[in-house]
């Protein structure tokens, strides 16, 4: 069995930045992806747009030429995946990283389909495959829905959103201008400081005219099939009707696979145990790249500040 010099565990931009670095350094790798190239890219709203430019999320150099100040999402699956066939990168799609282990010197990774061996292991799987569940009654009702891709199911429907952050008020203001009657369920006293700021003016005069519902401090108790339960931030309860559910309530990395992998997790947010210098976990050769480094705390890291790992990881494998 050929051992590999890095296996990269997901293929979205810091993975396919940490291939090119590889690539660069003469290293053997090989990515592998349980979905497509920028898989988790491939699954957000169809017509979000980043909060970053097009010069912030380009990698290795590669211009990424935007027709709008903020790139949309087709826009960046084109940038990145042709970016995957323009320099022949080493990947593995639909094939899913199940273990890690590590006998001296050498990883073992097991896959759905087959064994690696490798020297140095990459993990870089982001954190936008495991929905942060409420655990309230209901939630698993089919009108519930964790993802949000587009507003069309939703003309004429009573929606409920739940959250305020830049999904969640993308949902809210799309469903409501395709002709859904929502009501925004918020925990917090106001609509989140991290909301883009072109978008937050909009959503917040909409709750003001009405043209949106919205409840504050509130509580999810349940769901039933035709409505919700809430208390508001007087702790009044209130029971509306309700055709569709958008739980934006955020999502979660993998901590199960980390521990399994041998690294430790630390504190409220189960922020992962890596050196800031070299990204290395306290599991030797075994490094942790992009927003998957910041545990809980999903907002810490993303494209524009996470692309140095690829060079810091990199250096530190070639300086051993």
């Amino acid at each position: 069995m050929e051992i590999l010099d890095i296996l990269i565990v997901g293929g979205g931009p810091i993975g396919l930045n940490c291939a090119l670095e590889a690539q660069k350094n003469n290293l053997s790798y090989l990515i592998i992806e349980k979905g497509t190239i920028v898989n988790s890219l491939y699954h957000y709203p169809l017509y979000m747009r980043f909060f970053s430019t097009a010069e912030k999320l380009k990698i290795d150099g590669i211009p990424f030429i935007s027709t709008a100040p903020k790139p949309g999402r087709q826009e960046a699956l084109e940038y990145y995946q042709g970016i995957a066939r323009q320099k022949n990168i080493n990947i593995h799609l639909y094939e899913k990283v199940l273990n890690i282990s590590k006998t001296h010197e050498l990883f073992e990774i097991e896959t759905s389909k087959s064994k690696y061996l490798s020297k140095n292991v990459i993990i870089s799987t982001g954190f936008y495959d495991i929905p942060n569940m409420m655990n309230i009654p209901g939630e698993n009702l089919p009108k519930v829905k964790h993802y949000y891709t587009e507003p069309y199911p939703y003309a004429k429907q009573k929606v409920v959103v739940i959250g305020s952050s830049n999904s969640a008020v993308d949902a809210a203001l799309e469903t409501y201008r395709k002709g859904a009657e929502v009501t925004m369920l918020i925990r917090h006293s106001g609509i989140s400081e991290s909301v883009k700021y072109w978008v937050k003016p909009d959503i917040e005069n909409r709750i003001a005219e009405g043209s949106i519902n919205a409840y504050f401090n509130a509580e999810m108790i349940r769901i039933e099939e035709k409505t919700v339960v809430f208390k508001d931030g007087n702790g009044q309860v209130h029971e509306i009707e309700n055709d569709f559910v958008l739980a934006m309530t955020g999502y979660l990395p993998d901590f199960d696979f980390l521990r399994n992998s041998g690294i430790e997790l630390q504190g409220d947010c189960l922020n992962p145990v890596y050196h800031p210098e070299t990204m290395e976990t306290n599991v030797p050769n075994l490094y942790l790249a992009g927003v998957v480094c910041g545990g809980k705390d999903t907002h810490l890291w993303f494209i524009e500040n996470s692309r140095v790992h690829a060079e810091m990881i990199i250096g530190s494998i070639l300086s051993k």
